[in-house]
């Protein structure tokens, strides 16, 4: 936010919902410069802001592009009462690979996720068409 601002008022012409048009090429940078090196590492937990929790939004798009893994909350599970409210959908791992956590965890994993995500397709089709159209 604070990037388009100043990039406005630099005379810049916005890009992409009014971001500036140096988001991704400074963000790189940013992230660039949290690295390790030989004399030691740098862990980063990064909290970031999602605009109208739309995860295709340029600047956490392109935020996300940058991370090993993205812990994202959801609204929707809270407002249910699940706690920690963690989308297992929509967070990530560059770590969930089959030769570093092992093929059996790994096809767990998969497994659970297209679970989980026929599960939330079939709400989508009870909330728009009730219970009675599904079918076995």
């Amino acid at each position: 936010q604070a990037g388009s601002e100043v990039s406005a008022l630099l005379g810049r012409m916005p890009s992409a919902v009014g971001y500036q048009p140096t988001l991704s090429t400074e963000m790189g940078t940013l992230q660039e410069r949290i690295t390790s090196t030989k004399e030691g590492s740098i862990t980063s937990i990064q909290a970031v802001y999602v605009p109208a929790d739309d995860l295709t939004d340029p600047a956490p798009a392109t935020t996300f592009a940058h991370l090993d893994a993205t812990t994202v909350l959801s609204r929707g599970l809270a407002a249910k009462g699940i706690y920690p409210a963690v989308d297992p959908l929509d967070s990530t791992s560059t770590m969930l690979q089959p030769r570093i956590v092992g093929e059996e965890h790994y096809e767990t994993a998969q497994q659970v996720k297209q679970t989980l995500q026929r599960y939330k397709e079939l709400q989508d089709i009870i909330a728009i068409l009730g219970l009675d159209e599904l079918s076995e």
